[in-house]
């Protein structure tokens, strides 16, 4: 049985949305490349990978794979498949930086909206997009925008833990939504190690503690 109930949006509520995600659209796209190659470790890392395929597996800095960058290769392999398909430029590496900050904004409104209303899903979708370090963050080639976009991901799904009840199919949903958010939090450490787990001791808290499920089944899916 299902704990809870999401309304379905109106259509006016539905432009609100649109226009959320134009807006963070508009702030991360806006003359995007006016920071040239950025980070220009993370720029080399790029092109190698778009050159080597072993080179994109490692996070190699140099098509040759003389050496690794200093963090795990996860958000190499996404501006690495950018440059594949568009060439090396500017707009190839940041491009993907800027795209994971609109659907940051919207995963954000949509896990604020399903427990808080659309209000306040809006209200943290508009301040998360004219906050200005997050302006910066999703222009610019560093890991971090991949590390906020998949913690996002991560508590997305974490969320959904805590809307079945503790029945056999229950436990089952509830498992699955446990082992989502464990991916994404495992694709995190690859995208800046350690610092994905900033979450993880509010997270095993949180279910620990209110969990719909048996003290027992919470220790196991936890």
């Amino acid at each position: 049985r299902v704990l809870f109930h999401v309304t379905p949006l109106t259509l006016p509520q539905r432009l609100a949305v649109a226009a959320l995600g134009a807006l963070s659209a508009i702030v991360f796209l806006t003359n995007l490349t006016v920071s040239g190659w950025a980070n220009q470790f993370y720029s080399a890392a790029a092109q190698a990978g778009s050159r080597n395929w072993t080179a994109f597996l490692f996070g190699s800095l140099d098509s040759q794979n003389a050496i690794s960058i200093d963090k795990p290769p996860a958000s190499v392999w996404i501006m690495a498949l950018s440059v594949r398909l568009l060439g090396m430029n500017p707009l190839a590496i940041l491009l993907p930086q800027a795209l994971m900050g609109v659907v940051s904004t919207l995963l954000l409104y949509g896990c604020v909206r399903r427990y808080w209303g659309h209000d306040a899903g809006m209200i943290a979708g508009v301040l998360f997009v004219l906050t200005p370090v997050v302006a910066i963050v999703f222009r610019y080639n560093n890991p971090d925008a991949l590390l906020v976009l998949l913690l996002m991901a991560s508590l997305s799904s974490f969320m959904r833990t805590f809307e079945y009840d503790s029945s056999s199919a229950g436990n089952r949903r509830r498992t699955g939504w446990m082992a989502l958010a464990g991916a994404f939090l495992g694709l995190a450490f690859l995208t800046k190690q350690l610092e994905a787990f900033l979450i993880a001791p509010g997270l095993a808290v949180a279910f620990l503690a209110d969990s719909p499920s048996r003290p027992l089944r919470r220790v196991v899916d936890g």
